[in-house]
């Protein structure tokens, strides 16, 4: 009885013409085909006659690396390829003799489809990786440009804006003694810094968006921050006829380390959002609450609440639930209207502090007024917390009930 690479050998011609034939229709291609078939046959035999199975997996791997697209899927080749051997052996070799044939034949297509499976999905992962280390590099890149792009546009802005205030103050001093000059310079005045604000959320929402935001941490006294935020808010609290208390008694002595410009933000945002929130009249309460590593401070107000369907986006930038005809009404006018960034920025600059924000509220109602309660937790740091360790704050759960 004939071996499987003798019989191979000796019908390696007409093997040839039916699998290229079978794999190619067309004639101006069927050349090429021809020859990687006779090749495959070779590796084919040579594997039979030495009962190794490198030969044919060199062809095959040489097959795998020059696909048009890893994606080219080359099993239907080889299915064809033993079909053609099939047919041959059933045409050509008696019964006895062909079972012998195929059973050695599957053998060696079994371990050719085995191995062509592996070399297609570690040349497709190959592939991935590429794909994805170049998709990293180009977000990297869009990162930077963004990054470029609102250091430069920062820039911008302020430079004529800086400009205009300027020549508002010198138009000031000069037109002092006229007082219909000097409500409209005041009118000028109010709206450039107005602007000043719009456009340093802005830029604030972008940089925390992209992870650039830059935090100076030194020793912060909260006591010095509630008092400094005493000062902001204390013309709008008159100007609203509400009353504002402080409780330091409930905050501790011993400093955290912080961003203190960056913290003070925090509380004007919060403060003022009770402000704009809380009817005339109305009460306004800071209170601390000291937690393991943590202090609670919890804004307390009387105003007209949260609806629950608005509570998970309240934090969310642009999100602002105020009536759009109140827009850039005054950022502690009643309900005044706004772009929707304080909270998200205040989110934002507390969550690079390694601290977190979030609200109750029992719903919304102008007329019974619920109220709310913020509860900003600041994190309190021994030493200023290097990169591992900020990055350690911000994957560590959450203290409870945020």
């Amino acid at each position: 009885m004939t071996d499987l690479s003798s019989w191979l050998a000796a019908n390696a011609e007409a093997l040839t013409r039916d699998a290229a034939a079978a794999l190619s229709q067309n004639e101006t291609t069927k050349a090429q085909v021809t020859a990687s078939v006779q090749a495959f046959f070779d590796a084919l035999t040579e594997s039979a006659r030495s009962a190794r199975l490198e030969p044919l997996q060199a062809l095959i791997a040489q097959w795998v690396e020059t696909r048009t697209t890893p994606a080219d899927d080359l099993t239907p080749v080889l299915t064809r390829l033993k079909q053609v051997i099939i047919a041959q052996i059933c045409i050509r070799c008696a019964p006895e003799e062909a079972a012998e044939q195929l059973i050695a034949l599957d053998k060696l297509f079994t371990n050719a489809l085995v191995f062509l499976t592996a070399r297609e999905q570690a040349a497709l992962l190959d592939d991935l990786r590429e794909r994805l280390a170049n998709a990293e590099h180009q977000v990297e890149q869009l990162d930077k440009t963004k990054s470029d792009f609102i250091a430069i546009a920062a820039h911008e802005l302020k430079t004529p804006l800086t400009v205009v205030e300027g020549y508002t103050g010198i138009l000031r001093d000069l037109l002092s003694d006229n007082v219909q000059a000097a409500e409209m310079i005041n009118g000028i005045t109010h709206g450039l810094q107005r602007l000043r604000e719009l456009m340093d959320d802005i830029i604030d929402i972008a940089q925390l968006d992209l992870g650039i935001l830059a935090l100076h941490f030194q020793p912060v006294w909260l006591h010095h921050l509630l008092e400094a935020l005493e000062k902001d808010v204390r013309d709008s609290i008159v100007k609203r006829h509400l009353t504002f208390r402080i409780h330091y008694d409930t905050f501790p002595v011993e400093p955290t380390f912080g961003d203190p410009e960056r913290l003070l933000q925090v509380l004007n945002k919060i403060v003022f959002n009770a402000i704009k929130y809380t009817p005339d009249g109305g009460s306004i309460a800071i209170k601390g609450r000291q937690l393991p590593g943590f202090v609670d401070l919890m804004v307390i107000d009387s105003g007209i609440g949260i609806a629950p369907d608005d509570l998970p986006r309240i934090f969310d930038p642009f999100s602002s639930s105020g009536d759009i005809t109140l827009h850039s009404s005054g950022k502690t006018k009643f309900k005044g209207g706004g772009p929707g960034l304080g909270l998200p920025i205040a989110k934002g600059v507390l969550e690079a502090h390694g601290g977190t924000i979030w609200v109750q509220s029992d719903g919304y109602s102008e007329e019974e007024t619920p109220g709310c309660t913020f509860h900003v937790m600041i994190p309190m740091h021994e030493t200023p917390p290097d990169e591992p360790q900020m990055q350690r704050l911000n994957a560590a759960p959450r203290p409870a009930g945020t």
